[in-house]
């Protein structure tokens, strides 16, 4: 292992991919082939254009991971961010997601997720000072 060298990956290491390649194909030999990382991004804006709220996911390993919910404070509560989980599930399903997942902080939204049928499966305590991250999954189901 001598005259090994780590260093910060280039543009055009980034851009081929072939990292990636390379896990998917060893991964292949434990579950079989399965479809390339498929994203789901959604944004919502008023009828001038305002960017309201939005979502940014992907769908792995037949498993949603839902990466950012967000929606302004001004909107919040009139079913917004409800509508961006729904779309971003039904996508998801049709992409062949079988389950979701995402992580949230304690002071963010682990309430809305448990009204949408996620449930917490794990929690990280003191995360950031004084607050719990929640892991949640939910089965998605057609």
């Amino acid at each position: 292992m001598e005259n090994i060298t780590i260093t910060a990956a280039t543009p055009e290491e980034l851009r081929s991919g072939e990292l990636g390649r390379k896990l998917r194909s060893y991964n292949y030999g434990f579950v079989g082939e399965y479809p390339a990382e498929q994203y789901i991004r959604l944004s919502a804006r008023d009828g001038d254009g305002r960017l309201l709220g939005g979502l940014r996911s992907f769908v792995f390993l037949y498993w949603l991971n839902i990466e950012v919910l967000f929606v302004d404070a001004d909107v919040r509560g009139l079913g917004l961010g409800s509508r961006l989980l729904a779309e971003a599930e039904r996508q998801a399903i049709e992409l062949g997601a079988k389950n979701a997942t995402l992580t949230t902080f304690e002071w963010q939204a682990p309430a809305f997720y448990r009204k949408h049928g996620y449930e917490e499966f794990a929690r990280i305590d003191d995360y950031a000072p004084g607050f719990y991250l929640a892991h949640m999954k939910k089965a998605l189901v057609r």
